[in-house]
């Protein structure tokens, strides 16, 4: 974890579309998380994550299979490659790794959980 003047520490949550982000950085908010999801799997700003200044980066990650499963069954594979290159500097950095294909999001939120407390420590 990085040095920080903050109460709390900065989580941000990076991955694909349908991935999960959104509902787990509702979940730690409910358990008094600075939390954010940031969405750099749209933007050509290689390091967009880095911007909210991370004490954690936590990565979802999720098979093309489930996004199409969760979003629609004609979701292109070249646009899921495309944010998964966008996505690479955030992976190669993050702290956690989480296939949200393998967890559903209460096991995803106890992982998340369970990581952040540990690093608390």
């Amino acid at each position: 974890m990085m040095e920080s003047d903050r109460s709390l520490p900065r989580i941000v949550v990076v991955g694909p579309c349908a991935s999960g982000k959104s509902t787990l950085v509702e979940r730690l908010r409910s358990h008094g998380h600075d939390a954010y999801a940031v969405a750099q799997e749209h933007s050509a700003v290689r390091d967009l994550w880095r911007r909210k200044d991370p004490d954690v980066v936590i990565a979802l990650d999720v098979s093309l299979e489930v996004v199409r499963q969760r979003r629609s069954p004609e979701w292109l594979e070249a646009v899921y490659v495309r944010q998964h290159d966008r996505l690479a500097t955030a992976y190669a950095a993050a702290d956690l790794v989480i296939d949200t294909a393998a967890h559903d999001a209460d096991q995803v939120e106890a992982i998340a959980v369970a990581y952040i407390a540990e690093m608390l420590r």
